[in-house]
């Protein structure tokens, strides 16, 4: 067999096989990729709601969002580092430091998103100066948002803390409490159930609106928008440049997601990019 011979013999034998079932959908896949999964654990409001409200924007860049939904502060970050998630959305930088530190996990931030503005509120009382001395407050018990419940205190003249204990501060470290309010440290998913007992609880924009709260209308006192502990994609070290995580981060910092935030929660979430 010569040589173009042989040059149309492997042309038709090509033809053929591309016109074969295999052949077809090589061709398929070749042309319609299947979307590469992105799986993200968040807790409901507002985190679930901005991840649906991207989750298309995402898929026509072939990303396929897996939302697991979660309720608590441990699990989210447990499961990131197990590998069992490829990121979450739930909490700020100063808590995913202090709790990855305390674990020895390897875990960073990806992009900042929005600020949840921790909050007192209360069923009993309509403003912060009718607390009465003595008064039970629910405050959380993780070390980082402990810390920002009392400093909250002390921004308004309502306690002193020891200086030296900074962004550590717990109920120790009190040195005055004037109305010798009673600091009760309970888990922050936990803090809304607390109202009905306590005369007020410091609890974080996400579950307060989960309690039925505007946070922006409903509190007693609550963090001004210069706050530094803006909501965070996490993910485990080295992953922040993975391209499905900066499409997610660049999806959660659009126009779209800012009106988002103040059309449904009319300022309790204040966006941070």
């Amino acid at each position: 067999m010569n040589r173009s011979k042989r040059v149309v013999f492997f042309a038709t034998l090509a033809l053929i096989l591309a016109m074969t079932p295999a052949g077809l959908f090589a061709q398929a896949a070749q042309g319609q990729q299947k979307p590469v999964v992105l799986k993200v654990g968040a807790t409901p409001i507002p985190h679930g709601d901005l991840l649906n409200l991207v989750k298309d924007d995402l898929l026509a860049k072939g990303i396929k969002l897996e939302i697991v939904e979660l309720t608590d502060y441990v699990t989210p970050n447990i499961l990131l580092a197990d590998k069992q998630l490829d990121a979450n959305f739930f909490q700020h930088t100063p808590y995913l430091v202090n709790f990855a530190a305390e674990r020895k996990l390897s875990l960073e931030p990806a992009g900042d998103v929005f600020v949840a503005p921790l909050g007192l509120y209360s069923r009993k009382y309509k403003k912060l100066e009718d607390l009465p001395q003595g008064a039970v407050i629910a405050i959380p018990n993780d070390p980082t948002n402990e810390a920002r419940a009392l400093i909250l205190f002390e921004s308004r003249g309502l306690l002193k803390l020891d200086p030296k204990a900074g962004l550590k501060a717990t109920i120790r470290d009190i040195v005055e409490n004037p109305k010798k309010f009673q600091f009760k440290e309970i888990e922050a998913p936990q803090l809304p159930r607390t109202l009905d007992d306590a005369a007020a609880s410091v609890i974080n924009g996400s579950f307060a609106s989960q309690a039925g709260f505007v946070p922006a209308r409903d509190n007693l006192m609550i963090e001004g928008v210069g706050s530094p502990y803006a909501n965070i994609v996490a993910v485990r070290k080295g992953d922040a440049k993975d391209w499905r995580v900066v499409a997610l981060v660049a999806a959660l910092q659009t126009e779209k997601v800012k009106n988002f935030l103040d059309s449904n929660y009319k300022g309790s979430f204040v966006p941070a990019f």
